[in-house]
Order: C-alpha cells, then structure tokens, then sequence
C-alpha cells in the first residue's frame, strides 16, 4: 500500500516558509533559491490538494489550513532530528528515552540519581520533559511517564502498563527555629537537640500552616488521623501549587508543610528542613512508571528494572 508521506525537503521548506510566512526567509535559512522553495511548496500543495498559503501582493499568508498543518509537521520534523541525533550520538548502541514525568519528582528524587544510572548503563540518555496528567503515547513522542496519581486515576488511563515505585507518605516538616518555637510553645525544656525532636499533633494545630493547593485536605486529613479535632488552621495558610514551592516557603520559616521526605532530602541534609512531628500519613496517591501495554524495547526495560531498584532502596 503507497503510504502518502510526502518529501522531508518539502516538508522542511514548507516549515521555514510557516514560521517564517516568508519564502525569500526561508530561503536564506535553508541555503537555497526563493524559486526552489516555491516550487517544493507547491509541489506539497498539489500531493495535500489543500491551499496551504494565500499569495498577496506583499507576499505569503497561512491558510488555516496550513497554520495547522505547520504545527503538526514543526512537532514531527524537531523529533525526526532529536531521533537522528540519537543514532548519530551512539552509533547504534544503547539509545535515548523521553520521559514524562512530574516536575518536583523529576527535579527532586529522579535527576538526582540519573548519575547512578550513568554508572549502569552508560550507553542510555533520558529526556525529560513536564507533564502532570494522563496521555496518549501514540499521540506524543513519550516512550514512558513517571506519575503520581490516585491506584483509580492510574486504572483510568488506557492502554498502559503502571508500576507503582513508591506510595506518597507525607510528614509535617518546618524549619528548625519555628520548631523551636513550637517546643517553647509546648512547654518542653530546652535541653541539647531538643527542638529537632519533634513536638505533638495538638501542637502543631496551633503553629502556622502551609498548604498544598493541589491536596486541599491534606492538613484535616492528616489531623484526623492523628486523633486531633480542634485543628482551626487545618484549612488556613499560604497555598503552593509545587512542593518545590511548598519546601522553600517551610524553610523560610512561613509555616509547617505536609512533605513526603523523598522530595526535600537535601534541604533535611543540610538542616535547613526537620520533622515537626515523627507521625507519617500514607496518602491515597503514590509514583507510578507507565508505559504503554506493549513489550518494551530493550533500552526502556534497562531503565525499568533500574528505576525500580532506586525505588526499592529510597
């Protein structure tokens, strides 16, 4: 069957000419004649049968038409030249991922450890880009998703294999002078380390709160848990999209914030972040890998197995 893909020349001239709306640009920035990117142009309108520039006297215009076919091919020809580039880079071994992930657990937990990765598998590369909700992999160029999400909204996303890699435990977590506040609050003594030592969840329902907008009951529920009725701040403070966000306001002393340790462990090493109270919440969410249903290619199965060594050791 004659598949109906036309000449990549085409399509890039087309592409200049787009983003361009100018032949004589595009032109220039392919190195060839005004005439020759007409003629490809036209050539590409005659295969479409679609108008795809309106010709005027001060020169060219995208048709609707066109104006959405450009995006589509723009997409297609920068993943054409990011595959190209891959095969050039390793000669035919290893290879490269394009990962999807969310951009705290991507920036926190996973670029962190990629270096151990290196060690592994020096031979794979893995592209990272932000995306917090669910996808077609046939309508991207993803070759996997690291997610988090509720075990319903993972079952909802079809045509996919999940693996869960860790649940999302939360702990309340401040900087070490509000802590210290709390314990005199409390009226604990002030011995040596004494306000690292955490203090009780009655405690914390009266300190400043930080709250997650994305989890909107995340302080009530993790009071409930913990037996505490009279938390009127349970529902009040500064609200922050990212935990990135939500990690530096706690440092800076703005509050307590409900934080899964995986996420702040380099603000807890250098001290700049400690427990306010050594009692986690298990939340209903937790990090998923998802990949499509079908059998993996060997160089996403490298990286699966690894990933879920990182995850089985913190």
């Amino acid at each position: 069957m004659r598949r109906h893909l036309p000449s990549t020349q085409a399509l890039a001239c087309f592409e200049a000419a787009a983003r361009h709306e100018s032949y004589t640009r595009a032109a220039q920035e392919l190195a060839l004649t005004q005439s020759a990117v007409s003629r490809q142009i036209l050539a590409l309108e005659d295969q479409l049968g679609v108008q795809l520039f309106r010709r005027t006297r001060h020169g060219v215009l995208l048709t609707p038409a066109g104006r959405h076919y450009a995006r589509q091919v723009a997409r297609r020809l920068q993943g054409l030249e990011q595959d190209t580039l891959d095969v050039m880079a390793h000669q035919g071994h290893g290879g490269a991922l394009s990962l999807a992930a969310v951009a705290t657990f991507a920036t926190r937990w996973l670029i962190p450890r990629l270096p151990l990765l290196a060690e592994r598998h020096p031979e794979i590369v893995v592209h990272i880009e932000t995306q917090t909700r669910p996808f077609l992999f046939s309508d991207t160029g993803f070759d996997a998703a690291l997610y988090a999400g509720t075990p319903e909204q993972v079952a909802n996303w079809p045509g996919v294999q999940a693996q869960l890699l860790m649940p999302e435990d939360v702990l309340p977590v401040c900087s070490p002078r509000l802590l210290e506040q709390a314990a005199q609050l409390s009226g604990m003594p002030r011995g040596t380390g004494r306000a690292h030592q955490g203090v009780a969840p009655q405690v914390l329902a009266r300190l400043p709160l930080i709250q997650q907008s994305t989890r909107p009951h995340g302080w009530r529920q993790w009071f409930d848990a913990m037996g505490v009725q009279d938390a009127p701040r349970a529902l009040d403070g500064p609200r922050y999209e990212l935990f990135s966000m939500t990690a530096v306001a706690a440092a800076h002393g703005l509050g307590v914030a409900l934080m899964p340790p995986m996420l702040i462990e380099a603000e807890m090493a250098r001290g700049e972040l400690v427990v306010a109270c050594q009692k986690p919440l298990r939340g209903e969410r937790g990090y998923y890998l998802i990949t499509p249903a079908q059998h993996p290619p060997p160089v996403l199965q490298a990286f699966a197995d690894w990933l879920r060594d990182m995850a089985a050791t913190g």
